[in-house]
């Protein structure tokens, strides 16, 4: 029986524990670099205790950022800005670092969600967007271009090169970002994808060009990078023809074929009529599935947010790892609270030992503070 606080690998890469901070959009980058918020944010979640820290969606080109405000690994200058802020993180902690690439196909060129998430005009510093058929996500909304073949390799080639780029910036692992209805996610869902050649019809086609994704993204790193991808197990729809769990589960499959490490196993986003029964770990059994059906590595996500509820995901074998956002994004030491609870240890910064309430489990281990 697994334990929270057990070790687990990645393929190549060795984590201290199974907690991942998920890749969360911070909405906050300038032309795709990362900018000061980004070195708070990320330092203060560098220091959790979690066992892998992933950095947020970023896009491989200008039009596959969700809104002007996404960051991005497309140019020197995305990368010099991001290799500033993973300096001071690696000064401060010694967490491993993933980075969750993606294109938002048709969902690109969005305002910022506090700003009303809107479709942007072109005449309002929004783009055209690409999908892999020109259906809007929304019926009131302009039509992305369907992609052609050259759009094809194109993206594809982007998200090679932005894998290079992460690998300069010594990143440990990458997540393809195939869920939440991305373009990943549009050519696997026959919502998106209406395709009549081979990246469209059949689930075999469907899945092509994610798998294309993954191969060349494989091709372009070191073995010793860790590479997975994260989906959407259903568009909770069905009014027609749609992505669920048993089509999930082939992929993952297709996945583990193909070289992926892990999966990391959410849902939705594909259509604004998707119908979410939402609640504690309500994502769970989909993982539980995958898990089961497919062998490859699993993380759970989506309303985990007590210690106890994480062990007994990863203890009953529901799936190998929980991957937070929300509740870490309201509690930065997270784990150290979980640790605390169930008895665990995390190694945690010596400047912070003595902070520790007393009669609190030595969650740093038998570390002493001592003051003249």
């Amino acid at each position: 029986m697994a334990n929270l606080f057990d070790p687990v690998s990645l393929g190549p890469l060795r984590l201290a524990n199974r907690i991942m901070i998920s890749p969360m959009c911070q909405y906050s980058a300038n032309n795709g670099n990362a900018a000061d918020w980004h070195m708070a944010h990320l330092s203060s979640l560098a220091l959790s205790g979690a066992g892998l820290l992933c950095l947020e969606a970023t896009a491989v080109s200008p039009e596959g950022r969700i809104t002007p405000g996404c960051l991005g690994l497309w140019n020197d200058e995305n990368e010099a800005a991001l290799a500033k802020v993973l300096e001071v993180v690696r000064a401060v902690s010694p967490i491993p670092v993933a980075i969750q690439l993606g294109h938002a196909g048709r969902k690109a060129s969005s305002a910022r969600p506090w700003e009303g998430g809107r479709l942007l005009d072109v005449t309002e510093g929004g783009w055209e967007t690409i999908a892999p058929s020109a259906i809007p996500h929304l019926d009131n909304e302009r039509a992305p271009h369907a992609m052609t073949q050259h759009d094809l390799d194109r993206v594809r080639d982007d998200f090679a090169t932005a894998a290079r780029r992460a690998v300069r910036l010594g990143v440990d692992a990458i997540e393809l970002h195939g869920a939440h209805g991305y373009l990943l996610h549009q050519f696997l869902s026959p919502i998106a994808n209406q395709r009549d050649d081979n990246y469209g019809g059949s689930l075999e086609n469907r899945m092509r060009f994610p798998l294309e994704v993954l191969d060349a993204v494989r091709a372009a790193v070191p073995e010793h990078i860790a590479v997975g991808m994260r989906v959407s197990a259903t568009d909770w729809f069905d009014e027609g023809p749609s992505w669920d769990l048993e089509q999930t589960i082939a992929f993952a499959k297709a996945l583990k074929q193909h070289g992926a490490h892990w999966v990391d196993v959410s849902s939705g986003g594909v259509t604004p009529k998707q119908k979410i029964t939402v609640g504690p770990g309500y994502q769970v059994p989909f993982a539980e599935a995958v898990k089961r059906e497919s062998g490859l590595l699993t993380m759970a996500v989506g309303m985990i947010t007590d210690a106890q509820q994480a062990q007994d995901i990863v203890a009953s074998g529901k799936a190998d790892m929980v991957a937070l956002g929300r509740a870490i994004l309201y509690n930065p030491r997270w784990p150290w609270h979980a640790a605390a609870k169930l008895g665990a240890q995390l190694e945690g910064p010596c400047q912070y030992w003595r902070s520790l309430p007393p009669g609190t489990h030595r969650i740093f281990g038998d570390t002493t503070f001592g003051q003249r």
